[in-house]
């Protein structure tokens, strides 16, 4: 019976290499996030015409309760992990409503089957709410370095290595599109002579075009700034930019053409930086329903060659999921030495024997064949969650076993030989300890169909089943061989 146990406890070690790996399920809400970002320097007018076209579509779409846009920023913070996104010009979030769980996952496929393809001249990713921490974009990979070029073309082979998976869509960069900027290159010799210097050009420039505030006006308790700026026709014509009358300091005035000239370039119109080093993210989303964790396991060997080529000072980094699943499982490990402390301590204080706590401290890890058997059965990703489930799910098997191994050392030292003392407590401990193990179960059932708590339950119930009865059959017999206890005692 060791032998089998100890084979069952290795099997459901290979065999949980098959689960699949999950940090947290997304929520049961029935929101929906809708991202649309268009090309870097696109101006809010343009991603309020974008705006504008899916709204239309929305409107048409039966299923949805109510919807909300947003330009040139994110949505507020209604959601706790919401992952909340910072403004700019160029993009757009829509938060849609729908009536019910159903009507989410129809509207979902819609927009993805239908909608997306309208949008070819722009980036719209559909997404639903998250649960535990945000992450954003499940799959994602880091290049950081100290030259952006080179750091652009690393990530740009990064990204058709990802795109080469079946499972990735929606594959981009967080940024690496540069805008169209206009430059104003002073002359400086002819600025002097003129009598206009880069400071005043920069001042006049910036209340012509921008606004130079001139006072504040009061209504009741509230301050309203006034701004003094150019008509439109100079803010928003560039071929007028040039005729742009500065005062010199003479009293007079001279065209900005007289003291500079314009050139069109371009430009990143931002640049990431990590451990202060530029970084370019690739990011993508998962098509079908396979786990982030497996997809990035099997893009990470198509990566070795690439990792191989890095210059020196180069990193190739995996975030995503994977990065955050593994910082929660970390957390964790840092507190399980306080922890084995802990338990090994009370165990002492209740059995006062090394071997029987050491005996207790075996049992824990059996759970794992119940919860590996049971997370294959109903097919339920391994998580976060059921990592704590696990962990719980040990401390239910080691009470058991305390509760025999006590019961056990009581008989013997009411005078019982220990064979009979051995079966005699399994018997006698075999209605409590079954009973409570049931109720555990039985109170993890109305859990199991929770979208967040449910790879919890499924592990503690498979686990304290199968831990049950392996307590009741493989504990006597390690108790038998740890204490060499033999048959023949019972006669003498």
């Amino acid at each position: 019976m060791i032998f089998a146990t100890i084979g069952l406890f290795v099997f459901s070690l290979v065999m949980f290499r098959f689960v699949p790996q999950q940090f947290f399920p997304d929520s049961t809400r029935p929101e929906l996030m809708v991202d649309i970002e268009l090309a870097e320097g696109a101006s809010l007018k343009a991603t309020q015409a974008q705006a504008e076209k899916f709204e239309a579509l929305l409107k048409q779409r039966p299923g949805i309760a109510n919807f909300v846009g947003y330009v040139g920023s994110g949505s507020p913070r209604f959601y706790l992990p919401l992952d909340q996104q910072l403004p700019a010009t160029n993009f757009a979030q829509f938060v849609v409503l729908a009536d019910d769980i159903q009507a989410r996952e129809d509207v979902r496929q819609w927009l993805i089957d239908e909608v997306v393809p309208q949008f070819g001249d722009v980036q719209l990713r559909v997404t639903r709410l998250e649960n535990g921490p945000p992450v954003g974009y499940p799959v994602q990979f880091r290049v950081s370095g100290e030259h952006i070029d080179r750091v652009q073309a690393i990530a740009r082979q990064v990204m058709a290595k990802v795109r080469e998976n079946p499972h990735t869509t929606n594959v981009n960069l967080n940024w690496s599109e540069p805008s169209k900027v206009v430059r104003l290159v002073v002359d400086q010799e002819r600025a002097r002579v003129l009598g206009v210097s880069s400071a005043q050009i920069a001042q006049f420039l910036t209340s012509s075009l921008s606004g130079m505030s001139v006072s504040t006006y009061r209504e009741g308790n509230r301050q309203i700034g006034m701004l003094l700026r150019g008509p439109d026709d100079e803010r928003t014509q560039l071929d007028m930019l040039a005729s742009l009358a500065i005062p010199t300091a003479g009293g007079t005035s001279v065209p900005l053409s007289q003291v500079a000239r314009l050139e069109s370039t371009f430009e990143d119109g931002i640049i990431w930086h990590r451990d202060r080093l530029p970084t370019v993210t690739v990011r993508a989303d998962i098509g079908d329903g396979t786990q982030p964790v497996g997809v990035v396991e099997q893009i990470v060997p198509t990566l070795a060659k690439i990792r191989e080529a890095l210059p020196d000072g180069y990193l190739l980094e995996t975030g995503g999921t994977v990065e955050d699943s593994a910082r929660g499982q970390d957390s964790i490990k840092a507190g399980l030495p306080l922890f084995l402390a802990v338990v090994a301590t009370l165990l002492m204080l209740q059995l006062r024997s090394f071997s029987r706590a050491a005996m207790v401290l075996v049992t824990a890890p059996l759970g794992i064949i119940g919860a590996t058997l049971f997370l294959l059965l109903f097919r339920v990703p391994f998580g976060f969650v059921a990592m704590l489930g696990t962990i719980a799910l040990a401390g239910m098997i080691m009470r058991n076993s305390v509760i025999l191994i006590d019961q056990i050392q009581q008989d013997i030292d009411a005078g019982h030989d220990r064979w009979h003392a051995i079966i005699d407590a399994t018997v006698r401990r075999f209605r409590p300890i079954v009973l409570t193990a049931l109720a555990a179960v039985l109170a993890m059932i109305p859990l199991s169909r929770s979208a967040f708590y449910g790879s919890m339950a499924i592990s503690i119930m498979g686990g304290l089943i199968v831990g049950t009865v392996l307590t009741l059959v493989f504990l006597p017999a390690l108790y038998a061989a740890w204490f060499r206890v033999r048959p023949d005692e019972a006669g003498s």
